[in-house]
């Protein structure tokens, strides 16, 4: 674990934020130099605290209306391999999210679609009929908020 200190954690919050920032501006913001930053952020990327950076699209601007979460509970456990099933369900376009976890179900998927008979489609078609695909649970998203997280 490394030790942050109040100015590693104000980069961390901020690159959470907008990953796009520079190192010259989030330095002004911080009153450090551009090379400063631009170490504290190699050090935090390369101590395993900062893991790349994303660029979140919007679903609904491009058409996907509708997200769903789906418990997915292995059919034949012990029969099905987890590869399989794990590579069967990534090369679902339309599944973004695969978690493997711990409790009633054994996979956790987040699914677009552009709308429910889409998804009916992509859940008929596709996920129902992956390897030791069982029982589903279906939990349409209302809305989302991002928090800010533990730092």
């Amino acid at each position: 674990m490394i030790d942050l200190d109040d100015i590693d954690r104000q980069l961390v919050r901020a690159l959470a934020r907008d990953a796009s920032q520079t190192a010259s501006s989030l330095g002004r913001q911080f009153g450090l130099s551009q090379p400063a930053t631009w170490r504290r952020i190699k050090r935090l990327e390369q101590a395993g605290v900062l893991k790349g950076r994303r660029l979140r699209l919007n679903a609904e601007k491009l058409g996907f209306g509708v997200t769903v979460f789906l418990g997915v509970k292995l059919a034949t456990k012990g029969r099905v391999s987890l590869d399989d099933f794990e590579r069967a369900v990534v090369a679902i376009p339309e599944v973004q999210r695969v978690e493997h976890v711990l409790g009633l179900y054994d996979y956790r998927l987040r699914v677009v679609a552009r709308d429910l008979p889409d998804f009916e489609r992509v859940l008929r078609r596709r996920i129902m009929t992956l390897p030791g695909a069982g029982e589903v649970e279906a939990n349409v998203l209302l809305s989302e908020e991002r928090l800010a997280g533990p730092l």
